[in-house]
């Protein structure tokens, strides 16, 4: 048996005791998901994992598996990769149902109509900021990309708010960098209305769009948060639908004229 022999914490024997009495159904749940059921924090169910011998909660989630389901003809990555897969699914899933609580078109209209509109994302997050700040650029105007700290960010933030800026639009995903939060706080003292794509609530932002990450891997993954990136971004283009189109037409004569993407067959 995995406990035999170890010495667990009171907490810890509490994720052992939920797990023994709903492993059906515990091995179909993310660690936060699970923390929640047993009463503990995500950390506890990620210490409880390593204690056991595991790299993280993924990884005993997949030996205990077997013992609901059976043996079968896939691999343990395979397998992993099929829960990581469904767990995705479930994330997105979430967000559908909970479409209607965004106020994607209020914030769709404030972000076109504010200029400059900095895009925060720092650590783990630059990779969304970025890619919501390239397709932003597209359709507005003057989008700036922050993804560097200390020093630079304030600057960032107090450049932007002197141009002219209402809006900040904030990345916050996990783990949450302490100056990030310190940046929102910073903003605020601006005047700077805070936006912020997360998966959390709470943030010192006026706007939470928030959707659940996945957490199959050793690392989180971001589909539903990216999706509602993308969601945002539409919001925009729809806010000011005749600029949306001069800027799209504009910038597909450019990419021509540059010669910018490869046409027809790459190979």
């Amino acid at each position: 048996m995995l406990l035999d022999g170890r010495r667990l914490s009171p907490v810890q024997h509490r994720i052992a005791d939920y797990l023994s009495e709903h492993l059906d159904e515990a091995i179909f749940l993310s660690s936060v998901e699970l923390a929640e059921r047993a009463g503990v924090s995500q950390p506890s169910v990620t210490r409880f994992a390593m204690v056991l011998g595991f790299t993280g909660y993924p990884e005993l989630r997949q030996a205990l598996r077997p013992l609901v389901l059976g043996g079968g003809a896939e691999s343990p990555h395979e397998s992993l990769l099929r829960t990581a897969i469904d767990c995705e699914i479930r994330n997105l899933a979430t967000m559908r149902e909970r479409l209607s609580h965004f106020p994607l078109k209020e914030l769709g209209e404030h972000l076109a109509a504010t200029e400059p509109l900095p895009v925060l994302g720092l650590r783990a997050s630059c990779g969304l900021a970025t890619t919501f700040a390239y397709y932003a650029r597209r359709i507005h105007p003057d989008v700036r990309l922050l993804v560097h700290g200390g020093s630079e960010l304030a600057e960032g933030l107090h450049a932007a708010q002197r141009a002219g800026a209402e809006w900040v639009v904030a990345v916050v995903l996990p783990r949450y960098p302490a100056e990030t939060l310190q940046a929102l706080e910073y903003a605020t003292k601006l005047g700077l209305r805070v936006a912020a794509i997360t998966d959390r609530v709470g943030l010192p932002a006026e706007v939470v769009l928030d959707a659940p990450v996945g957490d199959g891997f050793v690392f989180n993954s971001h589909a539903a948060p990216l999706m509602l990136a993308m969601a945002l971004v539409e919001a925009m283009a729809e806010a000011v639908p005749l600029r949306t189109r001069a800027r799209l037409e504009e910038y597909e004569r450019m990419t021509e004229e540059t010669g910018t993407f490869l046409t027809g067959d790459p190979a």
